[in-house]
């Protein structure tokens, strides 16, 4: 039985959190479970809690 297409890839994730990191925004980015990927911009940018969603804390630094 084949595999379902996946809806959203870590190359998506990859690319937007680098499109973020390259504005230099303070910014969140949520992974909806339909696939869409929203970036929040600003100060005070929160996810909008759901049921669904794990909210995941910012590290102070990335290392790519």
């Amino acid at each position: 039985m084949p595999r379902t297409a996946a809806k959203v890839t870590q190359a998506d994730i990859a690319r937007t959190v680098r499109a973020v990191a390259q504005a230099r925004v303070k910014a969140v980015v949520e992974v909806a479970p339909d696939g869409t990927i929203r970036v929040l911009i600003g100060e005070n940018a929160r996810p909008q809690p759901d049921q669904t969603q794990m909210v995941v804390e910012p590290e102070e630094e990335v290392v790519l």
